[in-house]
């Protein structure tokens, strides 16, 4: 375990890949009122019913075809 971890560590050191890149900038870190305020959205928006009249009629043809 330790051989694998000195290889994989002197692999990352010498490795190319510009590290900061892969970091992101978080503008609103309230990531539970962001899904609370999407799904308050959906829910006035009426996507609500569009999904559930999708659901049904999908589940109806999938019944009369299967």
């Amino acid at each position: 375990m330790t051989h694998s971890y000195d290889s994989v560590s002197l692999w990352f050191s010498h490795s190319p890949v510009n590290w900061p890149v892969l970091a992101q900038q978080i503008r609103d870190p309230k990531v539970l009122d962001q899904m609370q305020n999407a799904f308050n959205y959906f829910i006035k928006s009426g996507q609500v019913w569009a999904l559930l009249i999708g659901l049904f009629f999908g589940y109806l043809i999938r019944g009369i075809t299967a």
